[in-house]
């Protein structure tokens, strides 16, 4: 691992409004991406779902295996061509082993090779209060192994949008070396205004962490309607940047010193504890 102190690089969020077609998400993102370049990213992230997003029937149809799909091969490409580190927030993919799809988050490096992959571990399965339902468990088929990566800075823990709500695999990447976590999200509109901006820092003040979360946003093919607001947040909790509603780029400088700072002044990693207690037991939504 890299020494952190001193370091510092350019990340960016690409905030996209994804289509069911994969060939116009390839292009608008693919723009951005270059603007980001251009802007002075060292790291560029793309949204949950940045091949296709709500196509239905379409998209089990055009979804393609991992080593076929030409959204994968194009960003693998341009990566190489910009020298960048591209976190594709996730892809919708066929899966050979199950009916379903995966849901896979990938690391490419400047040289265009995968560095890491991860498969969505929490499935949003949920009846929201204003009829809004999500069954993501009928599509998607969840990942079960968390996942790490070094980068030149420090090293990256992955996860997908839902999976925020869960803080033990954060804390469980924290433990196992993560200076950043990686939250790219198609969070909808509803529980985000409610929940996506806490729950974020939370996860980066929690870990003494920098969190880049990019994300979906506006209105989508199947009526959904995701929140937007992209952020780069501080291991102290600071938002340092925060992508607002429309189509975009952000972008803020890391400094890896931060978060040797940030777990100095509360080294809750350190002084953490196994715990016993009761039993688990099956649990309910209550009625």
């Amino acid at each position: 691992m890299p020494d952190q102190a001193g370091q510092s690089f350019t990340a960016a969020c690409v905030q996209i409004n994804g289509s069911a077609d994969w060939r116009e998400n390839l292009e608008a993102t693919s723009a951005l991406i270059r603007e980001a370049k251009l802007g002075g990213a060292d790291l560029v992230a793309t949204p949950e779902v940045t091949n296709m997003l709500g196509g239905g029937r379409r998209t089990r149809e055009e979804a393609r295996p991992q080593d076929d799909d030409p959204s994968l091969a194009s960003y693998r490409t341009l990566a190489a061509e910009l020298k960048i580190w591209l976190l594709l927030g996730s892809l919708t993919l066929k899966k050979q082993d199950d009916e379903r799809l995966a849901n896979r988050s990938f690391l490419i490096g400047p040289d265009g090779a995968i560095a890491a992959s991860y498969d969505k571990i929490h499935m949003f399965d949920v009846a929201l209060e204003n009829g809004e339902t999500h069954r993501e468990s009928k599509n998607f088929a969840p990942g079960d192994t968390a996942v790490l990566a070094d980068l030149p800075w420090g090293r990256l823990g992955l996860s997908v949008c839902y999976d925020v709500r869960f803080p033990h695999l954060y804390r469980r990447l924290a433990k196992g070396g993560a200076d950043i976590l990686s939250v790219p999200a198609a969070f909808t509109r509803t529980t985000g205004e409610a929940h996506w901006h806490v729950l974020l820092r939370a996860r980066a003040i929690e870990n003494g962490a920098f969190v880049i979360a990019p994300a979906q946003c506006g209105s989508h093919a199947d009526g959904r309607q995701t929140y937007g607001h992209s952020l780069i947040v501080a291991p102290w909790g600071e938002v340092l940047a925060d992508g607002g509603t429309e189509p975009g780029l952000i972008l803020a400088t890391i400094e890896t010193g931060e978060i040797g700072k940030a777990r100095r002044r509360v080294p809750s990693l350190e002084n953490d504890r196994a715990i016993t207690g009761p039993a688990e037991r099956p649990t309910r939504a209550a009625e």
